[in-house]
């Protein structure tokens, strides 16, 4: 077997059945592993680290920072196990970045989110997170599993003020129907960075949503991998920035074994000086893994003068052996054919751009497919859209 060293990776190397790609570090959790960010590698080249508020470097974690409340229809059950407990390694999870991995190492549990085997949940299960300020920096920790055969929808709620630095691990077992839905509804003084790690069993099928509207600056890493054939991946994203946020959001998905699909679809709306957008997607397709089919795109619409959103693609690929892939990406403001469609049936401008941005961001909330979610989603588009007339 060939080892070389991977570029711009510190400590990791590329060998034949382990890509260390520099868009997705290898991990680890020893912290030591992680060095401070200078904000010139690949992975951090885009975020303003001096609005990580320490995060990143050595600022201190406290409890209290964010009050939990559960609801849990049964046969589910939601739990605090210990963070050395083999339910936490289960997903193969390991930090790729020194936030994360720091985070982890600050907390001694973890919430685990239990679905039984053959369970079929007919009422999401929800885990609301409310920040109680952004003084201090908080830790979490969450596992959601779902057994054989399941099928359930968990919606994780993130509000208030907060400074927060959480990983997300998702197990699909073998079969399994899993929706996982990231709701974040911050304040406008919220920093959070959550990396989401997604497990997907053999013939299983996971939905995952992440709904980004408020904080100062909010980056999540979603990365995938599969742990048999028949995994089937479906990851959307929808994200409105107002003046000066900063939202970033990145995928990474492993496809290591055959005949897995994965499907990326984010969208986002830019308005207001200094609103900035990052979305960086990475698809990689292993040798071993034959028969993949996977697309991913970003969209962005830009509806005022000052906002930035920028937006890169990648693909990976080590075998031809493959069903398809591609990836596509688009920024631009309104679409004139389509203001013009409109006008002319005597729409007013005001009204016929709040139409364009509906539809623009519609196919994600029909994909979405949870009504509350989706209710609420809605309500807050409409709200944006008044801040600025549009």
């Amino acid at each position: 077997m060939t080892v070389t060293q991977a570029p711009n990776v510190s400590g990791a190397l590329e060998t034949s059945d382990r890509v260390a790609s520099h868009l997705h570090p290898e991990g680890s959790f020893d912290v030591a592993d992680h060095p401070v960010p200078s904000g010139k590698e690949e992975w951090w080249r885009f975020t303003p680290m001096r609005r990580l508020r320490g995060l990143q470097t050595d600022a201190p974690f406290a409890a209290g920072g964010c009050t939990v409340t559960v609801q849990a229809p049964a046969p589910a059950t939601v739990s605090q196990v210990s963070i050395d407990d083999p339910v936490t390694r289960e997903s193969g999870f390991a930090p790729t970045e020194r936030v994360s991995a720091r985070a982890w190492n600050a907390v001694d549990e973890a919430t685990l989110v239990d679905i039984p085997a053959e369970a079929e949940l007919d009422q999401p299960i929800y885990l609301r997170h409310t920040g109680n300020g952004s003084d201090v920096a908080t830790a979490g920790h969450a596992v959601i599993r779902a057994g054989r055969h399941s099928k359930a929808t968990v919606v994780l709620e993130f509000s208030g003020s907060a400074t927060v630095a959480d990983t997300v691990q998702v197990i699909a077992g073998d079969g399994a129907q899993l929706t996982v839905v990231a709701m974040l509804e911050w304040a406008d003084d919220a920093v959070h960075h959550s990396a989401q790690h997604i497990k997907v069993g053999r013939d299983a099928k996971v939905k995952h949503a992440v709904l980004t509207f408020g904080g100062d600056l909010v980056r999540v890493p979603v990365s995938v991998d599969y742990d048999g054939p028949g995994g089937d991946v479906e990851l959307l994203g929808l994200y409105y920035a107002d003046e000066g946020q900063y939202l970033e959001h990145r995928i990474f998905v492993d496809h290591a074994k055959p005949n897995c699909k994965s499907d990326a679809l984010y969208k986002g709306a830019l308005q207001g000086k200094g609103a900035r957008t990052v979305w960086v997607g990475d698809v990689l397709i292993r040798k071993a893994a034959e028969g993949t089919e996977t697309y991913e795109m970003n969209r962005n619409l830009l509806l005022t003068e000052g906002a930035r959103a920028d937006s890169v693609p990648n693909l990976e690929i080590e075998t031809g052996e493959i069903a398809g892939a591609g990836h596509a990406s688009a920024t631009g403001r309104f679409d004139d054919e389509q203001l013009f469609y409109l006008l002319s049936r005597g729409i007013p401008e005001p009204v016929a751009r709040r139409l364009v941005v509906r539809g623009f961001f519609g196919e994600i909330l029909l994909r979405l497919g949870v009504p509350d979610v989706v209710e609420r989603a809605s309500a807050i588009i409409e709200r944006e859209l008044a801040v600025t007339g549009n």
